[in-house]
């Protein structure tokens, strides 16, 4: 009994660790309108910067997170991420100036790769075998559920009035669950991975450059030299990373795993999933607010709608796969995210809250048939002791899908807003960015449904 409340009561730290970290990727969404409004004074280009940031650093170092665990202790790793995690929310609340915030977010973003692959490692090396797999089933969906409870948490927290609030509150918590984790957390032996920064800062640039040639498109002019030189730089960059990985004895992420055809498919249809999903986050929080009227912590609990199919339906996808197979349900629920998302895009400030919240339900339809189903062909495409990267993977895929996801939209938006300042812009582009948003997941999604078809017959 005593190690079973042991273990018990490490699942729930570790994955109030996951929350933490994942929760902070939705939350700052909701800040965006206190931001805009602040006296930092953001064009349409910084807001999305602000909120993308985290995510991107988070998703590129995930994996040299993980290795750096192997090589170091789990358990060490895990504390230096949460410590990290604080020391990035204190500067980010504490930011003076745009510079600043954005360099705690990137600090914060660093940690939150150092946890969250370290957390499941933790786990793993508590409990059983027998107890394995539902302990990863547990841990994985509060990748999923984290995000929700990102918004309700962020909307009691801003709430008070501040988006510095926002960051001061995270900090007691990583700081809490640090101590919490050096108490109980148990110490695991350490691998001889080499580690490559220059890999991983290769990455993190590549994907940066993308994202300021996405980003900077409205305001700077498609082709301006920022814009040509980011997407030509990420290019270089990708590049770069390939070849540097391809020659690396033990890559981090080794290139030649896209190889494998349902992987890759499987990780585009990830990274397509959590596009569509952020993409709405992003808009939601100003479309709410500002479009509805509703309150920050009433906007933070507006998009609830979207988990009921994921708590409802979850445990009856295997079934339904089963019955239907993999590509219907597939297509299935890239239909339901694309067709939510473009239903989502006909509401305006006349549209009643239950009709938005039809379309939410909709949209999370898609996503809880998507999760399960792709995570499974992930995990599967990979031999057992490929396991963490098959984690890494999942969960690299999905920041940068939500980081993509918001860059698009935020462009989009910018582009098409016809308002003189970051408000009004961001509700008179809701509808077109909701638009694409969708158009993106239904033809990625025909994309992932066709390689599956052709490679099953």
């Amino acid at each position: 009994m005593h190690l079973k409340q042991r273990t018990g009561g490490l699942l729930t730290l570790m994955c109030a660790c996951v929350a933490l970290v994942v929760g902070m990727v939705a939350a700052v969404n909701l800040a965006v309108p206190m931001l805009a409004a602040s006296g930092l004074h953001p064009s349409a280009a910084t807001l999305v910067w602000i909120v993308d940031t985290y995510v991107i650093v988070f998703a590129c170092l995930v994996i040299p997170g993980g290795a750096a665990g192997d090589r170091y202790g789990r358990k060490g790793v895990l504390l230096a991420g949460l410590g990290l995690f604080a020391a990035g929310a204190l500067l980010s609340a504490l930011a003076p100036d745009v510079v600043l915030l954005l360099a705690g977010r990137a600090l914060t973003g660093v940690g939150a790769a150092a946890v969250l692959p370290n957390s499941l490692a933790v786990l793993l090396h508590a409990v059983p075998p027998e107890k394995k797999p539902a302990t990863i089933a547990t841990w994985a969906s509060m990748t999923g559920i984290g995000g929700v409870l990102g918004n309700v948490g962020g909307g009691l927290v801003l709430s008070t009035g501040s988006w510095r609030w926002l960051f001061a509150a995270a900090v007691p918590i990583a700081l809490a669950e640090a101590a919490l984790v050096a108490r109980t957390a148990p110490v695991s032996s350490r691998h001889d991975r080499r580690l490559d920064p220059l890999a991983a800062l290769l990455l993190v640039g590549a994907s940066v450059a993308l994202l300021v040639g996405i980003v900077q498109g409205p305001e700077a002019g498609w082709g301006s030299a920022v814009v040509v030189t980011g997407f030509a730089g990420a290019a270089v960059l990708f590049t770069a990373w390939t070849l540097r990985e391809l020659k690396a004895e033990h890559p981090l992420l080794d290139p030649r795993l896209f190889r494998i055809p349902g992987l890759r498919s499987a990780c585009l249809g990830m990274t397509t999933v959590f596009f569509g999903m952020f993409a709405l986050f992003y808009v939601n929080a100003s479309f709410l607010q500002y479009a509805k009227g509703f309150g920050v912590l009433g906007t933070g609990l507006g998009i609830v709608p979207l988990t009921v199919p994921i708590i409802l339906g979850g445990r009856h996808v295997g079934r339904l796969t089963r019955r239907i197979g993999f590509d219907a349900t597939v297509a299935l629920a890239f239909a339901f995210v694309g067709g939510g998302l473009l239903g989502l895009s006909t509401s305006d400030a006349s549209t009643p809250y239950a009709a938005y919240a039809g379309w939410l339900v909709v949209t999370g339809i898609g996503v809880t048939l998507a999760l399960p189903t792709l995570s499974g062909v992930i995990t599967g495409s990979l031999p057992p002791e490929q396991a963490g990267v098959g984690t890494g993977l999942q969960a690299t895929t999905r920041e940068f899908g939500s980081a993509l996801g918001v860059a698009v939209i935020g462009t989009v938006m910018s582009a098409t807003s016809r308002g003189g300042d970051v408000v009004t812009a961001f509700v008179a582009g809701a509808d077109t960015g909701l638009r694409v948003a969708g158009g993106v997941v239904l033809v990625l999604g025909a994309l992932v449904v066709g390689e599956s078809w052709r490679r099953t017959r």
